[in-house]
């Protein structure tokens, strides 16, 4: 296991769907949508696509292991024909890093066929998964999607519409998940009662389009329409959208994850109505009003502390500087060095500017610590450099609790801030000082919308499984 890795947030997945009512082929616009995406998961990716004039059960779907870029060429996507169609990358919470789990997965049942794609993650799956097993269903994969697309298969056999049978299933789930659903005549998004994870709709053309992010739309040249409420179902079809809201929870008890603001969101996003960019520029000023220190710059690391670093700056008049210079070419998936190298990886994804930083006290805005590896690396890296005071300021509060909703928050006694004081950690990750985001500060980034705190508080929206369920459905 690469320990630096695991010391930033993984976010399970991105998702995108788009329906063109002109009949034009969706494949080439959902690979644009899922490169835009690719912030969200760099396991695994993949397409599905269907014609709604064709035959019922043909759909053409091609997913593999890699970024979208190293699974699709130009002559694959040209192959997948269709009208409609879902995308998925992928970031593992739950389940084994391997082909079997690309999503979107594909059904063949008696009504036809069904694609879905899904972010998040479900509390209860195997509890539901053992209580299919028992009936005779076989499992294909790891994840708890499976989950989701075997209740909804069952469903649809009993129900008018695969709208019905969608809304049925999630009845059963618990815990987050965005959905986008492909039937051969409809594209369905479902949020789940907290809106845990974005979903939102697009319009380009004669076409529609659902995706994690705003951003997402941007890339395909579509117009936002809307944000998927949470508990909201849409079901997009030649007669325009329908909407079942019979699932929303009242708005003060939604409980959206704070990290999208903080971490996940590409900045150029909008999650709910309010913007990614923003809310990291104003936890940067609340750092610089909350834990003020006396330095020469203010930098940020890449690329969600870039924002947090300016808002300090803007806030304390400290002048803000780059101090990392970020290889553009390293995803998550690039080789890694052995641990009897001298390479370290942090060090090949980020370099410093000795210039900006030599002889300088610097004040190092980073969006989170979850076990100290990497902060502990890159402080070193800027004292090898020069600088003379290193400052470490966190736009976001110390994790004291796992995550069970789909962000890789680990164990309590993995976590560097359980059992430990602020100064305890400032002293292990080597820093002159340390400062973290208030917790009362998070629903002002936001801007008011309920969020979900329970990584730091212990405080979940929903009650938490009774053993750490992540990662155990292939157990």
């Amino acid at each position: 296991m690469d320990i630096e890795r695991f010391d930033k947030l993984g976010e399970e997945c991105g998702v995108f769907g788009v329906y063109d009512f002109d009949g034009n082929d969706v494949a080439s616009t959902i690979y644009y949508g899922l490169f835009a995406l690719q912030h969200r998961g760099q396991e695994s990716c993949g397409i599905a696509v269907s014609d709604t004039n064709g035959p019922k059960r043909k759909v053409s779907s091609r997913k593999g292991m890699g970024l979208c870029n190293e699974v699709f060429t130009q002559e694959s996507l040209g192959e997948l024909k269709g009208d409609i169609g879902v995308g998925h990358v992928r970031y593992s919470t739950a389940g084994q890093s391997c082909p079997e789990n690309a999503q979107p997965l594909v059904l063949n049942y008696v009504k036809g066929t069904l694609g879905l794609a899904h972010n998040g993650n479900l509390i209860n799956a195997l509890e539901l998964r053992h209580e299919l097993e028992y009936s005779g269903a076989i499992f294909q994969t790891t994840i708890d999607s499976e989950v989701i697309a075997y209740h909804i298969a069952r469903e649809r056999v009993n129900t008018h519409s695969v709208e019905d049978a969608v809304a049925k299933a999630i009845r059963k789930i618990k815990g987050a998940y965005s959905l986008v659903v492909m039937s051969p005549r409809k594209l369905i998004g479902a949020r789940d009662p907290y809106g845990f994870k974005p979903l939102c709709i697009g319009k380009r053309d004669n076409a529609y389009i659902l995706a994690s992010e705003t951003c997402a739309l941007d890339t395909v040249g579509a117009e936002f329409v809307r944000d998927v409420e949470p508990g909201e179902i849409v079901t997009i079809t030649k007669d325009g959208i329908q909407s079942d809201c019979s699932m929303c929870l009242p708005k003060g008890e939604a409980a959206r994850c704070v990290f999208e603001y903080i971490y996940f969101a590409r900045p150029d996003s909008c999650i709910d109505g309010v913007s990614v960019y923003q809310s990291r520029l104003q936890a940067g000023k609340y750092l610089a009003i909350d834990s003020p220190v006396d330095a020469d710059v203010v930098v940020g690391v890449p690329e969600s502390g870039n924002a947090a670093a300016l808002g300090y700056s803007l806030e304390s008049g400290i002048p803000y500087g780059t101090a990392f210079v970020k290889n553009t070419y390293v995803g998550r998936t690039f080789i890694k060095p052995k641990q009897s190298s001298r390479e370290s990886s942090v060090q090949v994804k980020l370099n410093v500017l000795k210039e900006s930083v030599r002889g300088k006290r610097v004040i190092m805005i980073d969006d989170s610590i979850v076990r100290g590896t990497t902060s502990d690396r890159i402080i070193s890296m800027l004292r090898e450099a020069g600088a003379s005071e290193v400052h470490v300021r966190i736009s976001s509060p110390p994790f004291l609790w796992p995550c069970y909703f789909g962000t890789d928050v680990p164990a309590r006694e993995q976590l560097i801030a359980y059992n430990r004081s602020i100064d305890e950690i400032c002293d292990l990750i080597g820093a002159d000082s340390l400062g973290y985001l208030k917790t009362e500060r998070l629903e002002q980034l936001s801007e008011g919308l309920s969020i979900c705190k329970g990584c730091f508080t212990g405080e979940y929206p929903m009650e938490p499984p009774k053993e750490d369920i992540r990662g155990d459905y292939d157990k």
